[in-house]
């Protein structure tokens, strides 16, 4: 990743008059989504702070390259952010050999906004109630089980390819198309299992329809604290999607430094977090190195998902 570029002194106006005008935080998927949801939740908030409008863009499409492409073009004056999740950062690289964007190069981390934990949910036919209850019915029915995901190479898929390796299980993949899909075809027991977002799961299990059985974040979530970590029985397991702000290399440090710092305050604002943890969102923030560290982190686990998924870089 990027180090920042010091502050020349002539930029010294610069810094004290910043920001003056509109602030854009693109999003490299279209409304509706993780990302972007994050955005306008802390756009809003900056907006309020800091007396200049924060917009957010949709730029999808082409593997998160339109959206690189919009903040690469930009001006490098600390008025265009990307705001994205591992995908861009630590997924596409290792599965797509000839990137159009470089996140080693390209960009500086801004601030580590939240982390979304996935939860490993099973239909209410299946026969287990606990996460230890499931590994041992698949280790007793190996290639007999199946479960769903938002599509090959999506969290939801390598949170569960991860897993597997690590247990030895022999489970079946039946991709959808997004959470929109895996989790009616779970409720319709076409799938035995899946990985999605607390808010895509409480409502069918609080009617009995699916059974919630633990969760992919480093630690039991402080959205459902009575639902075990994965990395109770697998060390070190953590497949939490992360979303930051990120900007592009040779953006003003004092620009960076800013941002970082109203992103920190909102995510401490008890409105922020409550608006975010109904979304199943949990606030992170802090300083940038902190996210820098998260990405490389995050990079390393993906690689051995993507291995173990078998997926073939193109």
């Amino acid at each position: 990743m990027a180090a920042l570029a010091p502050t020349p002194a002539s930029a010294a106006d610069d810094a004290a008059g910043y920001p003056n005008r509109t602030i854009r935080f693109v999003v490299p998927y279209a409304p509706g989504g993780l990302p972007d949801t994050v955005a306008r939740v802390v756009a809003q908030r900056l907006t309020e702070h800091m007396g200049q409008s924060v917009v957010v863009e949709n730029k999808p499409g082409a593997n998160g390259v339109i959206a690189a492409q919009t903040l690469t073009s930009a001006p490098r004056d600390g008025y265009t952010f990307l705001v994205t999740d591992g995908s861009m950062m630590s997924i596409n690289p290792a599965i797509y050999k000839n990137l159009a964007y470089d996140p080693a190069k390209d960009f500086i981390p801004v601030s580590l906004v939240a982390t979304s934990p996935l939860f490993l949910a099973a239909n209410a036919e299946l026969k287990v109630n606990t996460l230890q209850e499931f590994v041992a019915l698949a280790k007793n029915k190996p290639g007999q089980l199946n479960y769903g995901s938002s599509g090959i190479g999506s969290s939801h898929h390598l949170t569960m390819e991860a897993m597997k390796a690590a247990l030895n299980l022999q489970i079946n993949h039946v991709p959808f198309r997004g959470s929109g899909q895996s989790v009616p075809a779970l409720v319709g027991n076409q799938v035995g299992v899946v990985f999605a977002a607390l808010p895509s799961l409480s409502g069918f299990a609080e009617n009995g329809k699916v059974k919630i059985l633990a969760t992919n974040s480093a630690s039991r979530s402080a959205l459902a604290p009575d639902i075990p970590a994965i990395s109770e029985i697998i060390p070190g397991f953590n497949f939490a999607v992360t979303v930051g702000v990120l900007a592009a290399t040779g953006t003003p440090t004092y620009a960076v430094t800013r941002i970082n710092a109203e992103v920190t305050r909102a995510l401490k604002t008890p409105e922020v977090i409550k608006q975010l943890n109904t979304l199943g969102i949990e606030p992170v923030g802090g300083p940038a190195d902190r996210y820098a560290a998260a990405i490389a982190e995050e990079g390393k686990r993906y690689e051995g998902a993507i291995k173990a998924a078998g997926i073939k870089a193109e």
